[in-house]
């Protein structure tokens, strides 16, 4: 087969390309870099090859039926049809970046799939597409697409489980005494400043008053938030099919996460550093 003859100069790039894409193109080869940090390789390899065997087939009944119907030669039937291939293809093709806005309202312009979220992209296991893709090709059968489907789902309320209960309890048992503790200690120097210039105090005192009520409303906020994600996570417990617990810990649950961490983080650059017990992004590199 005489590719070279028939493709244009490719220039060569210098640095590494787009590695904002699940397949970068990384100077001399593809990257697989769609797969999470804490997952196997495994899965996501099965459905690519399933799904690249599935194309060799078609591609080569295609071709095929070039030369036996229209009498082409091979070379010409192959180049007819990955020439068809690359045009069905522009859809799906980007060179911008990846996790940028601008590619979520491109792929919504493209009617590519876009989902946000794990529950809502472990529905595609079970897809018609899905189904039939991996029956044609003797992978797996509907039974056991849901039952990946499944365990994926159990995975992931498992994982949000830990984190709601963990963040409840670094609340409680870390974040709020080490507050409250530096709320006591501005108070003793308020009421020291009191006694030495009396009613004049609240001038020279009003930094640390400042101090004290932003503390305070920060504290108000995570109680609040904290005990409206506890009684969220009890609700999506009480659910009994996967897949609706997973939304409802998606949804109503996952949300507190990071208002509980504005509220958290917002403590933390207002608290004394010897009070706070919890190691700080600047410490990560050097904590033992």
């Amino acid at each position: 087969l005489n590719v070279v003859g028939k493709i244009p100069e490719i220039l060569l790039d210098n640095t590494d390309r787009n590695r904002t894409s699940p397949f970068a193109f990384t100077g001399n080869k593809f990257e697989m870099r769609g797969v999470g940090s804490k997952m196997n390789c495994a899965k996501p390899m099965t459905i690519l090859n399933t799904i690249v065997a599935k194309q060799l087939t078609d591609f080569k009944k295609e071709v095929d039926a070039l030369i036996d119907k229209k009498k082409l030669k091979k070379d010409e039937a192959v180049f007819n049809v990955l020439r068809e291939y690359i045009k069905t293809s522009k859809r799906i093709r980007f060179e911008g970046d990846g996790y940028g806005i601008e590619w979520q309202e491109e792929a919504r312009r493209r009617k590519l799939s876009f989902n946000k979220n794990t529950p809502e992209a472990l529905q595609v296991i079970t897809s018609k597409e899905s189904v039939e893709l991996f029956k044609e090709m003797d992978v797996m059968n509907e039974v056991e697409l849901k039952a990946h489907q499944e365990v994926e789902l159990g995975a992931y309320i498992f994982h949000m489980q830990i984190e709601g209960r963990v963040l409840g309890e670094m609340v409680y048992n870390h974040i709020i005494p080490a507050a409250l503790k530096y709320q006591n200690t501005l108070l003793k120097n308020i009421n020291g400043l009191k006694e030495v210039y009396g009613a004049a105090h609240k001038k020279v005192a009003e930094p640390q008053l400042n101090i004290l009520e932003q503390i305070a409303e920060h504290v108000s906020q995570l109680k609040k938030l904290t005990d409206e994600m506890t009684d969220a996570r009890r609700r999506a417990n009480s659910m009994s099919a996967r897949n609706k617990k997973a939304q409802a810990y998606c949804n109503n649950v996952k949300p507190y996460f990071e208002s509980i961490r504005e509220q958290s983080d917002a403590l933390e650059k207002l608290v004394a550093d010897e009070l706070w017990p919890l190691t700080k992004y600047r410490e990560m590199l050097f904590a033992k």
